[in-house]
């Protein structure tokens, strides 16, 4: 649903709204807030709330020692589990300079830029999600440990699989936010769970994801439980994936999802080290079916990237990402190397390419000799990310 400026400070004058938090990302995908009560909203609207800029990862370098963040009310969501309390809104914003003008590090703007290029182009991408999570036992001090909540094994049900009404209660909750998930599951690792979500627009998409992992971890705390999307959370056991599917068509509605695979898959390489941020993403990959190696097939197997066509569409999903990285910018990528796919007719390659990064900073090092990425990934980001600030 879509809100203007009015709805929203409509909205916080007639349903007792005590609190309005105020979010954003660092390069990361991390998100921030400030809480500020409704009578500040209107000039954050109007001029923006200033923040310390040098604090937050991906904004060291700015010039400004503040920038501010102006809400988009299209973003407006209550937050559900605070009602007892009086309402509490969400919104996030874009991060601005002193002149108004959204930051180029803001990872936002940088899919937004995505966004237009490809309308531009006549071209409309939408992603879907699969994120996994593990959910962990907390000690007798509240502290996480690395106890699964239960053993249940893949599409288990109850009473083995113990993280059903937990995972209900994200779907329920999540729904009132405004989300769409489209189907949930208990995961082949004891204590691992997925859900899916339909596909959308890459803004909302992305929004969508962030808000999810906030949810998720909101509501297992409540259930005294620790919801862990680390890439590797237990040796031995499957990792948490972050799949990604994407369609891509016309103006006319032709299926260009094949050429676009093909752009993907020819920067894959470049791009990993934004897939999969951290250490911990590399363990991961090549263990069980997460894959290690620049291929595709129709199979479903362990290949980086699964094509199915089904009733006329063609689904790319990409199997590598994790949810340790930040989906704007994730998503500005895939849509820039995508385009770049359709634009030149590629075809998938034949065979198998070479093993993606093994580590982050051979990732890291891809990263920064590429021309692709320096079109489109500001130099502050990209040092933030190869390790060199």
């Amino acid at each position: 649903m879509s809100y203007t400026i009015e709805e929203v400070l409509n909205h916080i004058e007639e349903e007792d709204v005590r609190f309005v938090r105020l979010a954003f990302r660092d390069a990361f995908g991390v998100q921030k807030n400030i809480a500020v009560m409704p009578g500040e909203v209107k000039k954050a609207f109007d001029m923006g709330l200033s923040i310390n800029a040098r604090a937050i990862a991906g904004f060291s370098e700015s010039p400004y020692a503040c920038l501010y963040l102006k809400p988009d009310p299209d973003t407006l969501t209550i937050l559900p589990w605070r009602s007892e309390s009086g309402t509490v809104l969400r919104m996030f914003c874009d991060v601005c300079t002193p002149d108004g003008e959204v930051y180029e590090s803001d990872t936002r703007l940088i899919l937004k830029n995505a966004v237009e290029k490809a309308k531009k182009a006549g071209i409309e991408f939408r992603f879907g999600t699969e994120s996994e999570f593990y959910l962990f036992l907390k000690d007798e001090n509240g502290n996480p440990t690395k106890i699964p909540y239960d053993h249940a094994g893949y599409l288990d049900i109850a009473p083995a699989d113990k993280c059903e009404n937990i995972r209900r209660e994200i779907n329920l909750t999540i729904e009132k936010m405004g989300l769409t998930p489209e189907r949930s599951h208990h995961e082949r690792g004891p204590g691992q769970n997925e859900i899916d979500f339909h596909y959308a627009r890459p803004l909302k998409a992305a929004d969508q994801i962030t808000t999810f992992k906030m949810a998720v971890r909101t509501i297992a705390d409540r259930f005294g439980l620790y919801a862990d999307f680390s890439p590797m959370p237990l040796a031995g056991q499957p990792g948490n994936g972050y799949h990604i599917n994407l369609y891509a068509v016309r103006k006319d509605g032709e299926d260009v999802a094949l050429q676009a695979a093909a752009g993907i898959l020819e920067v894959i390489r470049d791009i990993t080290v934004f897939l999969n941020p951290t250490d911990d993403s590399y363990s991961r990959l090549g263990c069980s079916t997460a894959p290690d190696r620049v291929n595709w097939s129709r199979e479903g197997k362990s290949e980086l990237m699964y094509i199915e066509s089904f009733q006329g569409k063609t689904r790319a999903e990409l199997r590598s990402p994790d949810a340790s990285s930040n989906p704007y910018l994730v998503y500005a990528l895939l849509i820039h190397a995508g385009l770049s796919g359709i634009e030149r007719s590629l075809s998938l390659p034949d065979v198998d390419g070479d093993l993606l990064p093994s580590s982050r900073k051979e990732a890291g090092a891809a990263a920064m000799k590429s021309d692709f990425v320096r079109q489109f990934i500001p130099g502050e980001i990209l040092r933030v990310y190869c390790g060199q600030q």
